[in-house]
């Protein structure tokens, strides 16, 4: 039974591939293709296309291709509600082949018809598109004609620990940006607390910033350490300060004047100005203001009157508390958004 389903596979494959040369079908030029999705995204990471045809004046097999980015998506399974033969999805260099064939002696499909569905299923977080660039229809005469949808969707998978987050937006924007990631597929982790070392890590993934030569100047920063080159390319470029002259508490959290001075040198960096010559229009009102580091009050009011960054409530700005992952993408899209 195997065997004969190959030969047949085999032998509807190669007859696809013969059709080019039939001639092609009549008073069909006015059918349409139509492509749905399920939804525009999802934690798990599954959607599901619909093909539609309008106007089909005689369907008895059929072959459609999309362009699909074959590193961060699979087919799952392919289906259609027309009696037949259908050859299951083909992935070979970012192309999906599906093909389908009625079988014997009877009529092609008629007027407005459901082709099929196929069901794709993103490995990673982030936005996926799909695009139903062919289909060739071939009638009962064995006639064939290609039409070009140009069909496309877009999908997103989000990290299942997002739903209903305040940031979900922003973190996904920069995920499908490349500044961040996941901790791993499914989870982003979005109140876990960021370390030094890991928010000068996105500031300078943020900037492009090359790597650079020069000495790193603190002894807590290891040679080979994951961190090393990020700590020195951020102190050359001058986005951060040690805790001391000689230590940088590369694995600490940060706190939320730490990311906001941070955030201003970035900024500065970026800008080729000086935080010295930079001037806000108005003033903090915080119940904590007089919390706030002596070092750190310039950056805190400039970044909250340019709008890169918010009190941690609306009455606190909370300097001291530590700095989850959310607020840092966050502010970095800020970041980001106003230097373009």
């Amino acid at each position: 039974m195997l065997k004969r389903k190959t030969i047949f596979t085999t032998l509807f494959c190669n007859l696809c591939l013969s059709l080019a040369v039939v001639a092609p079908v009549s008073a069909a030029d006015d059918s349409q293709f139509v492509m749905s999705a399920s939804g525009t995204e999802s934690d798990n990471g599954e959607f599901t296309v619909t093909l539609k045809g309008e106007n089909i004046q005689d369907l008895f097999a059929y072959e459609v291709k999309f362009n699909i980015d074959g590193g961060n998506i699979e087919v799952v399974k392919a289906s259609t509600a027309i009696n037949g033969f259908s050859v299951p999805p083909i992935v070979k260099n970012n192309e999906v082949t599906f093909a389908h064939t009625k079988i014997g002696k009877v009529d092609g499909e008629k007027g407005n018809v459901e082709i099929g569905t196929i069901t794709f299923k993103a490995k990673k977080a982030g936005t996926t598109n799909i695009k139903w660039t062919d289909i060739k229809i071939v009638d009962h005469n064995l006639g064939s004609q290609t039409f070009k949808p140009n069909e496309s969707t877009s999908f997103m998978k989000v990290f299942g620990d997002l739903s209903g987050h305040w940031a979900k937006s922003d973190i996904m924007q920069m995920v499908d940006k490349k500044v961040v990631e996941g901790m791993d597929d499914d989870h982003f982790a979005p109140n876990t607390n960021v370390t030094r070392a890991q928010f000068a890590t996105l500031l300078s993934k943020a900037l492009n910033l090359q790597d650079d030569s020069g000495q790193n100047p603190f002894a807590d920063v290891s040679s080979g350490s994951w961190y090393e080159s990020t700590v020195k390319k951020s102190y050359a470029a001058g986005l951060i300060n040690g805790v001391a002259d000689n230590a940088f508490a590369p694995e600490q959290n940060i706190t939320r004047e730490e990311m906001t001075a941070m955030l201003l040198r970035a900024k500065a960096y970026a800008t080729g100005t000086k935080i010295e010559d930079m001037n806000a229009n108005g003033s903090l009102s915080f119940s904590d203001e007089g919390s706030i580091s002596s070092w750190a009050k310039k950056a805190v009011v400039l970044a909250v009157d340019s709008g890169l960054m918010n009190g941690r409530t609306d009455q606190e700005f909370a300097p001291h508390d530590n700095a989850s992952r959310a607020e840092s993408v966050v502010v970095l899209k800020r970041l980001i958004a106003g230097l373009n």
